[in-house]
């Protein structure tokens, strides 16, 4: 994805462009690129607004504008928050719910991290079904 002469993930010296924003529409479009092209996944518009992924009948995760939700055990949620990748979910924030910022490419690129991690976590616990 181009941006004013810049790729999404190219830039600064580390690879990242930490510092420019991207519209909503830019920052969704660049997420939805990335992940609706793994195998499997499915994209549906969400209940309360915004896009979701599927593999299956199980929800990586969502996006609404600027920022995602993503469903984590508990124990993974609780990791990703203090590593500073994650916040609390906003609306349930007891929950394994996670929500993340994605207006940077250094932010997209940790969402879409964070979603990859959904999806080979779904084909792991898929593949283990299938085995027994």
């Amino acid at each position: 994805m181009q941006r004013q002469g810049h790729s999404i993930t190219g830039g600064g010296e580390d690879g990242e462009e930490r510092g420019e924003v991207f519209s909503p529409a830019a920052a969704r479009e660049a997420l939805r690129a990335t992940v609706a092209s793994w195998e499997g996944v499915t994209t549906h518009d969400h209940r309360f607004g915004g896009l979701e992924f599927r593999v299956g009948r199980r929800e990586l995760g969502h996006i609404h504008g600027t920022f995602a939700d993503l469903p984590f055990p508990r124990s993974v949620r609780d990791d990703l928050v203090a590593e500073g990748r994650a916040r609390p979910h906003h609306v349930l924030p007891q929950s394994g719910w996670v929500t993340v910022p994605m207006r940077t490419a250094h932010e997209i690129a940790n969402v879409i991290e964070l979603f990859r991690q959904n999806y080979d976590r779904a084909f792991a616990t898929m593949s283990a079904r299938s085995e027994t």
